[in-house]
Formats: structure tokens, C-alpha cells, sequence
């Protein structure tokens, strides 16, 4: 090659390795960054995969827990923490912090998070002063149904990086219920479409557009609240419920005699406007855990479960530590 071949030739031969290089490094940049669309309708930008996540609420921090390595939390809801009410009693060796189950601003920016993810029933004005700290911050339904929950498993999946991972959490939770519902299928007719009514210390509970709808409808029972016409936000009142006479009560329990509802159904029990009602009569009374009862994560499959051994006996009776997980 002559000398002036060469040097004509070697800059653009540096100039292409570097345009080569300089290519790779942003691709790197770009596969590494990513956006997710909340369910506000916010654009969230996230720079890298999250290793400080924190959600507001003990379903949120499940859905989480069958998505990401415990290791990547940095910190979880006391209600999932009390050992004596949660369905993952080794998260407290996995994961050291605890946050409240309604956290200040400040308490959030003390753990140093890089994604927070949260209900949409959060204030605005928090939810706008977490991102004025540029934190990213994932807005996920407030589910009352399973698709809902599906719905929130792909967005969390997407916004911690692992949307592979939420697909399967999925596909577990799809496989457990046609597990629940061929074993449904077995239970005599005469057994079926009972109507039981939720009642609960949280009075506006259990109505059309609650996850209880869900319980009923796999178990294929039905909402008795519901199909009085109360919804979702509003209360049953003793009358109402002597009226609609269903066939069951069901009273959540926290199974801890220190908890507010463990003697709150007393007061229905013990009524004597109330005593000739079917359920009360024919003492079809269940007590379903409350950790299942008003599950909104994966876990609400065992929320059906429950129902179902309530309804139809020790062929679905389950332990109080199930949990379902995308996490090897």
C-alpha cells in the first residue's frame, strides 16, 4: 500500500471502529433504559433495572415478591411483615426493613428507593412530590378483578425489568385455577350457587365490583351482598341483610385473638332480629382467612380456595402459607 494509500485510509478506518463503538455503548444505554405507561396514563422513564423497589401495600409487595429477588426490595409493608398474619413468613429473614402501611413522603425517601410502585387511591399531590425527588413512581389499579390483577402483574413486571417473569407468574395463576375449577366441576349441584354475604370491619367491603365478586363467581356461589344491589363502597345494612337471607355468613379472620376482627361477627351472631335466618339457623357460618379473603395479588387464588373449602369441605383445604411465585 503506498504512503499516501494509507494515509488517506487509516483516519477512516478509526472513524469507522469509532462510529462502530460509540454505536454499541448507546445501544448498551438503550437496552439498559426503558419506559413503562402506568395505569394513570404516565409515561415512567427507568434507568436501569430496579434494586431498591418499594410498594405501597402488602398485595402490591406479594406481587412483587412472585416477580424479584426478596434482595431487591428495599423494604416491606408491616401487615406482610407480622408474622402472624402473612403467607410468607420468611420474608422478615430475606428482607430487614419495614415501612408503614401508609408511609409519609419522607419515610420513602429515607429508604433511597429507585422504583416506587403504587395504588392509585394515593394522593395526587404525594404521588407528584415522590417524583419531584426523581424517583420513578408506578401508578397500578386499585383490582377488582382477576384480569385487574393481571393487568398489574404485567405493569410491575414491566417496570422492574422482568416481563417474562410476570407472564409466568401468570400462567401459575391461570394453572391453579383450572386446577380449582375442575375440581368444582366434581362437587354436586345441590351443593352449588349458595349465596353467602361478607361481613366485615370494613362496612362498605364485599359488594358488586369487590374481588369478592371473584370468590363467588369461581366457586360458583353467589355474592349475596351483590345481588341485593349493594356495590362496591357501600354498606349493608341489617336489614338489607335479612331481606336478602343468605345461605352463608362469612366473617374474615386474622386466626390472632389480639386482632379487632376476630369478635367483630359476635354482634350478627348474637342478634336475635337475625336469628332466623338461614345461615345463622343452619349455623353455615365460615370463617375464611383474611389474608386470603382480601387478597388483590396473585395469591387471590387461594382467597377462591378458601371459599371453596368453606362451601364444599376438606377436598380444597389449604395451608396459610401459599404463595405463588415466578421467582426460581
Amino acid at each position: 500500500m503506498s504512503r499516501w494509500l494509507r494515509a488517506v485510509m487509516l483516519p477512516c478506518i478509526f472513524m469507522l471502529l469509532f462510529s462502530l463503538t460509540g454505536c454499541g455503548i448507546s445501544d448498551r444505554q438503550n437496552q439498559t433504559a426503558y419506559r413503562v405507561t402506568d395505569a394513570d396514563g404516565t409515561v415512567v422513564s427507568i434507568l436501569h433495572k430496579p434494586q431498591r423497589i418499594l410498594t405501597i401495600g402488602a398485595s402490591s409487595d406479594e406481587m412483587m415478591l412472585g416477580l424479584v429477588e426478596p434482595k431487591r426490595m428495599a423494604a416491606i409493608n408491616e401487615t406482610l411483615a407480622n408474622t402472624e398474619d402473612t403467607n410468607i413468613p420468611w420474608v422478615r429473614e430475606k428482607i430487614s426493613n419495614v415501612i408503614s402501611r401508609n408511609p409519609s413522603v419522607e419515610e420513602i425517601a429515607a429508604l433511597r428507593p429507585d422504583l416506587v410502585a403504587v395504588p392509585e387511591w394515593l394522593p395526587k399531590e404525594n404521588v407528584d412530590a415522590i417524583r419531584d425527588l426523581n424517583i420513578p413512581v408506578v401508578v397500578f389499579k386499585s383490582a377488582a378483578t382477576i384480569d385487574d390483577i393481571h393487568e398489574n402483574i404485567r405493569l410491575l413486571a414491566a417496570a422492574v425489568g422482568e416481563s417474562e417473569r410476570g407472564e409466568k407468574l401468570i400462567k401459575k395463576m391461570e394453572d391453579k385455577l383450572t386446577e380449582l375449577q375442575e375440581k368444582i366441576a366434581l362437587v354436586p349441584e345441590e351443593k352449588k350457587h349458595k349465596s353467602i354475604a361478607l361481613i366485615s370491619i370494613m362496612p362498605n367491603y364485599g359488594g358488586a365490583g369487590s374481588t369478592f365478586d371473584e370468590l363467588c363467581r369461581y366457586t360458583e356461589s353467589i355474592n349475596a351482598k351483590a345481588a341485593a344491589g349493594n356495590h362496591m363502597g357501600q354498606e349493608m345494612t341489617k336489614e338489607q341483610l335479612i331481606a336478602a337471607n343468605p345461605d352463608y355468613l362469612f366473617f374474615p379472620s386474622h386466626e390472632n385473638a389480639g386482632s379487632r376482627e376476630e369478635g367483630f361477627g359476635k354482634q350478627y351472631l348474637e342478634d336475635p332480629s337475625l336469628a332466623q335466618m338461614t345461615a345463622i339457623r343452619e349455623k353455615h357460618i365460615g370463617h375464611p382467612w383474611a389474608r386470603y379473603a382480601y387478597n388483590i395479588s396473585q395469591d387471590i387464588v387461594f382467597g377462591i380456595q378458601e371459599t371453596a373449602w368453606i362451601l364444599y369441605g376438606d377436598e380444597f383445604r389449604l395451608s396459610r402459607q401459599e404463595f405463588l411465585t415466578a421467582v426460581e
